[in-house]
């Protein structure tokens, strides 16, 4: 366990060095920061993929009960996804978008212990459980990447607007590139959480515990669930600006991120 905590915390040291050097080449156009701050971004990747290997090994299992588990899943995810995003074309703000929050994200599962388990009680839907916490880490990390599109988008709409050019400008996708990655970040992201909510009252019944359909997080993640809904019924309509619809993309997100904070202590999860 030490040793584990010792290799992620270097990891950690590791990410902000990348993230230095991801922001010296967004202030100025550095190809030698970019690379880098890639190969940096690499070896954090192949950190937390040797941590968790080797929690799965010491554990049995693959590591997924705890909210440090979630977290670090979630943050690995960011990590793939930023690495992944790295090679598309004037992807750079994003890929610095991605590992800001995936950086956060990181550090904060430092403040929740290893070993507290939130869900000792849930042996009999030991599979179930699993699938609906994978499923829900990765709509989480579908909603991050169309969220950072979305803060790109109105970002240059603004600049565009007020006809504010400049290097950032220049670097950054279309706007119709950006709405389009953001709306494909929706699409991966809502039928992935339904899913997973699908998976959870599945889960509930099967154990019995039918008083957890009136808990909090459980009802405030259908809220949020709708809220996503919303954005497609809407944009089905084709009555909405694309800037409208990069602050809905950024309602939803935030609304699902303030949720999973702020109902840590939920009996759900």
């Amino acid at each position: 366990m030490i040793l584990l905590s010792g290799i992620y915390d270097a990891g950690i040291y590791i990410y902000a060095l990348s993230l230095l050097f991801f922001f010296l080449d967004c202030i100025r156009r550095n190809l030698s920061a970019k690379r880098m701050g890639t190969g940096l971004l690499i070896v954090v990747w192949l950190i937390q993929s040797v941590t968790l290997g080797m929690s799965s090994w010491q554990e049995g299992r693959l590591p997924l009960f705890t909210v440090y588990d979630f977290l670090f899943i979630f943050s690995f995810s960011l990590v793939t996804s930023s690495l992944c995003m790295s090679f598309f074309r004037r992807a750079e703000f994003a890929v610095l978008l991605l590992s800001v929050i995936g950086f956060c994200v990181m550090v904060l599962s430092q403040w929740y212990p290893v070993s507290d388990s939130l869900l000792p009680s849930w042996e009999a839907v030991h599979g179930l459980l699993i699938f609906h916490i994978v499923l829900a880490n990765l709509s989480f990390a579908a909603f991050t990447v169309a969220a950072v599109f979305a803060t790109m988008y109105l970002f240059l709409h603004r600049k565009l607007k007020y006809k504010k050019w400049n290097d950032t400008v220049r670097r950054l996708p279309s706007l119709e590139m950006m709405d389009k990655y953001s709306y494909y970040g929706m699409l991966a992201g809502t039928p992935i959480l339904s899913v997973s909510l699908l998976v959870a009252v599945v889960s509930i019944i099967a154990e019995g515990r039918f008083i957890l359909f009136l808990d909090l997080k459980v009802l405030s993640t259908f809220v949020g669930l709708s809220i996503f809904i919303y954005y497609f019924i809407k944009r089905s309509s084709k009555q909405n600006s694309g800037t409208t619809m990069a602050k809905w993309a950024l309602i939803g997100y935030a609304f699902i991120m303030f949720n999973f904070l702020f109902n840590l202590g939920s009996n759900f999860h």
